[in-house]
């Protein structure tokens, strides 16, 4: 090999060593903020389907959980801490977790896991071309009101007072207990409020809706009640308070009845934006879309110890019986 020719090669592996270097370095690793009040089922639901994707935390995937536990007025500092790290992308579970995240930021994309109404709420404008920077998933707590109170009616046909125990704090509260109002006009049945503003209010307020002795209650469709289920089952067992629940860990907690969305799912399909996103696309380009799953649980136990026989024609709907 003479000189020109050696040069000549060795210009040209010169070249192509930058080239190599670059094909070899490892993806970017993601890192991404998930709000919530607590860890349940549906955040395990979103990381399998994540990792379905190739998603692994610890090795491409960074996951920065914040998790309220009941002091929803940490949910604006934790969105301040995402978004100064920075986090590619937000994801909330609950109506004040996506306001704070909203707040907190004009450009970070942020995922609805799980939230109850967006439109009445004020979060999003349009669902089908989202507002610049969110996009996610409806749990439609809200048009589910009336049909729990049918629910309801159905397992205690004499009902005629129901207590109805709900968040202050939270937007989506008002449209809630505005929807159960009008829903108990056509029932011929009347609501009774209570709220709380925190959950050291909880176990009042309890007292208070026993001590008001309605022939039922209905739980508002919220996260904080959520982290505060044992006592509220508790309570509702204890006073012989037939009570129907949003959230399927109710009834798992002991509770008589729970209807609602199925929000797993809904945080399965929220991993799917996520990795869209991720890979490019555009939140805005990406329409809000509604539950299409819902569930029926019932908890015999509790009915038992309620002295209620549930009718054949609520657990032949049921999606589990709890026995």
């Amino acid at each position: 090999m003479n000189r020109r020719e050696f040069i000549s090669l060795l210009g040209g592996a010169a070249a192509a060593w930058p080239l190599a270097a670059r094909a070899q370095q490892p993806a970017r690793v993601k890192r991404i903020g998930l709000m919530g009040n607590l860890q349940l089922r549906p955040i395990e639901s979103f990381r399998n389907r994540l990792r379905e994707f190739g998603y692994i935390e610890g090795q491409n995937l960074i996951v920065e959980y914040r998790f309220a536990e009941g002091r929803e007025e940490r949910y604006s500092d934790f969105a301040a801490e995402l978004v100064a790290l920075p986090v590619d992308l937000i994801v909330t579970w609950g109506t004040p977790a996506a306001f704070a995240a909203k707040r907190a930021t004009t450009t970070i994309p942020i995922v609805l896991g799980g939230i109850g109404d967006v439109i009445n709420t004020g979060l999003v404008s349009n669902l089908a071309r989202p507002d610049a920077n969110i996009t996610g998933f409806i749990a439609l707590n809200v048009e589910l009101e009336e049909k729990r109170l049918e629910l309801l009616k159905e397992v205690v046909p004499s009902l005629s007072r129901v207590a109805v125990l709900g968040n202050s704090s939270n937007p989506l509260n008002r449209i809630n207990l505005e929807t159960a109002h009008r829903a108990a006009q056509k029932l011929s049945v009347a609501i009774e409020g209570f709220e709380v503003r925190s959950s050291e209010e909880v176990r009042s307020a309890l007292r208070a809706l026993v001590e008001a002795r309605p022939d039922a209650a209905l739980l508002a469709s919220d996260t904080l009640l959520l982290g505060e289920r044992r006592q509220i089952v508790d309570a509702m067992a204890t006073s012989k308070i037939p009570a129907i629940y949003p959230f399927r860990e109710y009834a798992e907690a002991g509770g008589f009845v729970a209807y609602g969305a199925n929000i797993s799912i809904l945080f399965e399909r929220a991993a799917d934006y996520v990795d869209r996103i991720l890979k490019g696309e555009r939140p805005g380009n990406l329409p809000v879309q509604q539950a299409t799953a819902f569930e029926i649980i019932v908890n015999q136990r509790a009915a038992a110890g309620l002295g209620l026989t549930l009718p054949a024609s609520v657990l032949v709907r049921a999606d589990e019986v709890i026995e």
